[in-house]
């Protein structure tokens, strides 16, 4: 039997989702489940997500959302917390939700997950032309945008997709822009379907790269249009 792996897009805090995207998956013994990303922050509870993941052996890489609760648990070690931009609400609830042990383990995903040689998985995006080692971590969490003359954005309301505009040759699978939804481009897919707030969450199945999402059972927070985070 062929080994899968299923690439689940942006959970925050939405464990209901998840166990029922898992099932709809028919997750089988050797399948791997790597997690786009933003598994806390903004849903209902960020610390069940962190356990299921854990318990489960599921793999990950790290979102913007992860990456600010990370950074200000360091920082805050440090005694520098107050050094920091003030979290979101959203946010706050959610480190409040978690152990050091599910920080560490948040902290432990990498910024880029290598599927096999040809297809790689990331949070935000990609810069064409720079080599996947030399990416900028923070443009892997947080890129949505490519402006006119090339320049990056974090922002959906400006600019084309990046993934419209990524030639490969890897191909990537990412999430992040729930605002444009699900993105299917000849060299990369977006599978953040917006479940927290109301709509779907999604997974692709590879190598076919069959999707399958499930409902989310509520909106559990609202999209700002103009968001960037």
């Amino acid at each position: 039997m062929e080994e899968r792996t299923i690439v689940i897009g942006d959970v925050h805090g939405c464990i209901a989702e998840l166990e029922a995207l898992v099932r709809a998956c028919q997750v089988r013994p050797g399948d791997r489940i790597v997690l786009v990303g933003d598994l806390v922050a903004k849903g209902p509870d960020s610390r069940k997500v962190v356990e299921y993941a854990r318990d489960m052996g599921m793999l990950g890489v790290r979102g913007n959302h992860d990456e600010a609760l990370v950074r200000w648990k360091q920082a805050s070690d440090k005694g520098k917390g107050k050094d920091l931009p003030r979290l979101s609400r959203s946010s706050q609830e959610a480190l409040e939700q978690l152990k050091p042990s599910h920080l560490a383990w948040l902290a432990a995903l990498p910024y880029y997950f290598e599927v096999d040689k040809d297809t790689v998985v990331v949070h935000g995006g990609l810069e064409q032309g720079v080599k996947l080692e030399k990416q900028d971590p923070a443009v892997m969490v947080s890129l949505r945008s490519i402006l006119p003359g090339g320049k990056l954005s974090s922002r959906a309301t400006e600019g084309d997709p990046w993934a419209k505009k990524w030639k490969g040759p890897r191909f990537v699978l990412f999430g992040h822009d729930a605002i444009r939804g699900l993105q299917r481009e000849p060299f990369a897919v977006g599978l953040d379907t917006g479940c927290v707030y109301g709509r779907t969450l999604t997974a692709a199945i590879l190598p076919e790269r069959r999707l399958v999402e499930v409902p989310a059972r509520r909106a559990y927070t609202e999209v700002r249009r103009a968001e960037s985070a």
